[in-house]
């Protein structure tokens, strides 16, 4: 049956009165089995519809088909507020805030390579003794019996067992032992005797003692005797035997020799393996974690560099920062003896003390100290005793406390670092020893997805054809996964990479690919733009998946801002016209052609190039520099790089270049070490050169503005105090002596006693998923009703709260302290937000942004540099035009800023470019090019200039571009993809 002859029902998915959030009774229909894009303003209504109303109804369908008791392990999500959705399949969400921060998760983990990996390992790998060298198996006695009929007939042979191995004793009771068993001879240490005449060991040296078992003659029919004797000589020995040739007198050559083991036991070495499982191979199992690190595959350890943050400082001056603070004197009189002991002054800085003095101090030493202590009365008393050292100090303070507020203030001068036992591998030596194509599974966990396929590309070849009958099945589960995860462009990252480390687009991608692998026909696939941080490189890989994921026979739904995807897609649902209150409606829908010639569509507008974001007439330029010299962090190879001060710098390249690792893991940490005497530690680097002409540095990322819901964007802002006032001097506040606190929902007084200001009331269900009720008493508001009468312009506290942006702005515009603020949110493109929304609802790009606002309302200095990471990932183009203004604004204050971005709107807006590359990975980590964006779309080794090109040139010969007020889109002069 064709499309066209189905149902509506079975075609597509129809919404009718879809009111969730800021939606306005929307109705929309969505093909089946179609790519469709939901695009539009940031705060449209696109995630309400994608995720709160069509992906809720779908999971929520779902969990409900469940027992009672299913259902408690599951998220049980609330019915959104619609009239009906028919057509609707089975669910999957694929978001940004799904990878898990757990230290054990990793890359192999989340999408089970890891576990087809531990049983490759398990079942065709073989373990070498750490001790040899030498491959270690288990055999059959049989096995056994035909290696050594083997050897030459008339071989005359001595079968041994090995009853003590390197060990300390006098042996008397196993040489008994023997003798009662019937046994006649023993050779000891390398001499044979009879069992009688042995002579007396010395219990303190350490001896081998081998039985001779039996002595034999190879010939035909020997067979079942070589069987019964090596059954008894593994009995004896713990399932090890031995055999070796007596050659007759006269004979001067080595005697044959052969080891055996009925276990995985090296037979020269004595080292054993009790089995080869595959949870033997899983550092999350006792089994298999490393015993020092427990699985982690780091440690713990006071850190020099923390507590040393500042070499430049004096003793006296503090220098060393865990003792900086303390407030009592035995310190300072402890820190005077050092010095005198290790002949130093307290006022020579700490890079010029003498190395063995600052060992001395950091680690101390075996020599007395006489140290005077001074009491409260005037007495001294005198101590002679060794000095611990200033991290022995630390570590018994650590251990000895049971203070929390202590161990976390202690807790600022540790850092992980690589286990000392398995050196990161976070598996017992056990487990390292098995090898596949000569490589032990950690080794192949540190490769890269595109290194690992060609590494297992030739395991099988490798191995032995009953191995490789084995290992085919397993192999082939392994290099389809990889290959997913290879088209999604996560190419460069290494299965042992930490889930905690991974960016929402990264972690979001490494989902998808689990999905396409999974093979599931009939779904409904909802993704929150699955291409940030990606490069436009990569974006044509990504597309191709949803594609496959589509023809596979399932309804893929995307919400997007990227143009590439927008133009792919089959169908495109543009939601606004703005953000907020003012969005929630369907502009237009139908393939992006008809979505473009929409005039009341914004995104239409860009798509058919009647806006565009201008390419600036003019780059800034500077004489004044900072830069960064030697930088060997991951994947830097000795990369220096110079920064022009007072310009807007842009940082590219494809995803996994070392863009982060050199301007957050290395420059930021570095500068703000330095210049904000930060206790951050920075990746390896040599030196920075022109920090003098900066006074403050700023990392504004994406990480949460808050944990708790309790936080939101007004309180992060500092625009809630301003509220609290202005509300506390309303006359009828001061009639009742109402102070600023009385406005507060975190202080007994002005909340709801009853939900404690949290407005709802968490009810513990037995089988069921915790639930949350508005609270009766308040109906939500988080404040008591003396409060609540409190009103400026008829509007409570609690009303103000739930204000959005854009609505309290003319609220406020009376009041400059509060409206200032506001503004700021809004030229950050945050007008939709409400002032009390809770933080943890807020997206990675949101909280950024709530970030930036802050920073923005504080004075600036002019010599402030601003770090961003990726600003744009959740923007629709008209938002990051408005972002572009206030970034540059920032610049004309004589500020710098600093931005890793793949936005190429962004990008070709910038004074100056650094392009990281030119792969991922192991491939990247060197500056292909540096200048303004022109010298990189001019230079060939840059992907980046590839797609900057055609940008710049559209951008001066295309249509004008819209003015700063009325936001814009990207440029026309782009060709439409065929």
């Amino acid at each position: 049956m064709t499309d066209t002859a189905r149902p509506a029902s079975t075609s597509h998915i129809i919404v009718r009165g879809a009111r969730t959030h800021n939606l306005r009774n929307v109705n929309v229909t969505i093909p089946r089995d179609r790519l469709t894009v939901l695009t539009g303003l940031s705060g449209s209504g696109k995630s309400s519809l994608a995720f709160d109303t069509i992906y809720a109804e779908g999971q929520r369908r779902y969990v409900e088909s469940l027992s009672a008791y299913a259902r408690q392990f599951l998220e049980l999500m609330g019915k959104p507020d619609v009239d009906s959705i028919e057509g609707l399949s089975p669910a999957i969400s694929i978001e940004q805030k799904t990878t898990s921060r757990n230290p054990r998760s990793t890359v192999g983990t989340i999408t089970e390579i890891h576990d087809y990996m531990r049983l490759l390992w398990a079942r065709a790998g073989v373990p070498y003794s750490p001790a040899t060298g030498l491959p270690i198996e288990a055999q059959s006695i049989s096995q056994m019996v035909d290696r050594v009929m083997a050897m030459p007939a008339g071989t005359r042979l001595m079968l041994l067992a090995p009853v003590v191995r390197d060990r300390k004793g006098d042996c008397a009771k196993e040489l008994a032992e023997l003798t009662r068993r019937g046994f006649a001879r023993v050779r000891i240490d390398g001499t044979l005797y009879e069992i009688g005449d042995a002579p007396k060991l010395n219990r303190k040296t350490r001896h081998n003692v081998d039985v001779v078992v039996d002595r034999v003659v190879l010939k035909d029919g020997v067979e079942t005797r070589l069987a019964d004797s090596f059954e008894t000589a593994l009995d004896l020995s713990d399932g090890l035997a031995s055999v070796e040739e007596v050659l007759r007198s006269g004979e001067d050559r080595e005697p044959l020799k052969a080891s055996f083991s009925s276990r995985y036991s090296c037979p020269e070495s004595g080292f054993m393996l009790e089995s080869v499982e595959p949870r033997l191979f899983s550092f999350n199992a006792p089994m298999g974690a490393c015993p020092t690190c427990d699985g982690l595959g780091t440690e713990t350890h006071f850190d020099p560099n923390l507590i040393i943050p500042d070499d430049s400082l004096t003793l006296r001056e503090g220098a060393i920062a865990p003792w900086r603070n303390e407030q009592d004197p035995l310190f300072d009189q402890t820190l005077a003896a050092l010095a005198r002991h290790c002949d130093e002054t307290l006022d020579t800085p700490w890079n010029r003390l003498k190395d063995s003095s600052r060992q001395f101090l950091l680690h101390g030493g075996p020599e007395a100290v006489s140290i005077p202590y001074q009491d409260g009365k005037g007495k001294t008393h005198t101590i002679h005793r060794p000095f611990e050292g200033i991290i022995s100090h630390l570590q018994r303070r650590l251990a000895q406390s049971s203070s929390v507020h202590v161990r976390e203030a202690l807790g600022r001068y540790q850092s992980a670092m690589p286990c000392p036992a398995c050196h990161g591998a976070r598996l017992r030596p056990e487990a390292l020893c098995v090898k596949v194509n000569d490589s032990n599974i950690a080794e192949a966990s540190d490769l890269t997805i595109s290194e690992a396929l060609a590494w297992f590309s030739t395991v099988e070849a490798s191995l032995t054809p009953q191995r490789a009958e084995i290992a085919r099945r397993i192999l082939k589960e392994i290099t389809e996964r990889l290959h997913f995860l290879d088209r999604v462009g996560l190419d460069y990252l290494t299965l042992s990479r930490s889930s905690g480390t991974l960016s929402g687009g990264e972690s979001q991608r490494i989902r998808l690919a689990s999905q396409i692998g999974s093979g599931l026909t009939g779904v409904l696939y909802v993704l929150d733009e699955p291409s940030i941080g990606l490069h436009q490189r990569d974006n044509a890989r990504l597309l191709t998946m949803l594609e496959r994921l589509r023809n596979l026979g399932n309804t893929v739904l995307v919400v997007e801002h990227d143009e590439d995807a927008i133009r792919q897609a089959d169908y495109l649902i543009d939601m606004g016209p703005g953000a907020g209150t003012q969005g929630g409606h369907v502009i237009a829908c139908g393939t992006p052609e008809e979505v473009a010639q929409n005039p009341d569509s914004l995104t239409g507008a860009w798509l058919a190039g009647r806006r565009g974001i201008p390419v600036p007439a003019t780059r800034r330029k500077s004489r004044r520099w900072v830069s960064i010299h030697g930088a060997k962090g991951n994947n830097l190879k000795n990369v220096s790089v110079k920064f022009p001060l007072g310009t807007f710098i842009a940082v590219t390249g494809v995803s996994g270049s070392g863009k982060s690792t050199l301007i957050t893991d290395t420059f930021y940490k570095g500068l703000a070490r330095q210049i904000m005497k930060s206790a951050a530690v920075p990746l390896p680097y040599g030196r920075l050169e022109g920090t003098e002409q900066l006074d403050k540095i700023i990392e504004i990322d994406q990480s949460p503005i808050g944990r708790t819901p309790r936080s939101n964007p007004a309180t992060y802002t500092d625009l809630f105090a301003p509220i609290r006032d202005w509300f506390a001097e309303l006359p009828e506040a001061k009639a009742r002596g109402y102070k600023p606190g009385r406005f507060s929902f975190n202080v007994k007084g002005g909340r709801c006693e009853a939900c404690q200001g949290d407005g709802v009331l968490k009810i513990e269900m037995h089988f069921l998923p915790d639930v949350f009720v508005t609270c009766d008493t308040c109906k939500g508001a988080r404040y008591n009703r003396e409060t609540l009468e409190i009103k400026f312009k008829g509007k409570s506290i609690a009303d103000v709260l739930a204000m959005t942006v854009d609505e309290a702005v003319p609220f406020f515009s009376a009041v400059p302290r509060i409206a200032d603020r506001l503004s700021i949110l809004q030229q950050v493109g945050l007008g939709y937000v409400a002032l009390g929304q809770q933080a943890t609802t807020l997206s990675g790009g949101e909280a950024q942004r709530v970030k930036l606002a802050k920073e923005l309302a504080r004075r600036a200095t002019g010599r402030t540099l601003y770090v961003l990471d990726e600003p744009t990932t959740g923007l629709h183009t008209e938002d990051v035009h408005k972002l572009l203004n206030v970034l540059h604004a920032l610049v004309e204050q004589g500020n710098t800023v600093l931005v890793i971005e793949h936005n190429l709107d962004l990008i070709k807006t910038a004074d100056w470019v650094i392009d990281i590359g030119p792969e991922g990975g192991a491939g990247g980590g060197q500056v292909v090019a540096t200048g303004t964006p022109e010298d990189i779309a001019a230079c060939k080794k840059s992907h980046t200039g590839q797609f900057l090109a055609p940008m710049l040139a559209a951008g001066k010969t295309g249509p004008a571009p819209a003015t700063p007020q009325q936001g814009t889109g990207r440029e026309g002069g782009r060709k439409k993809k065929s």
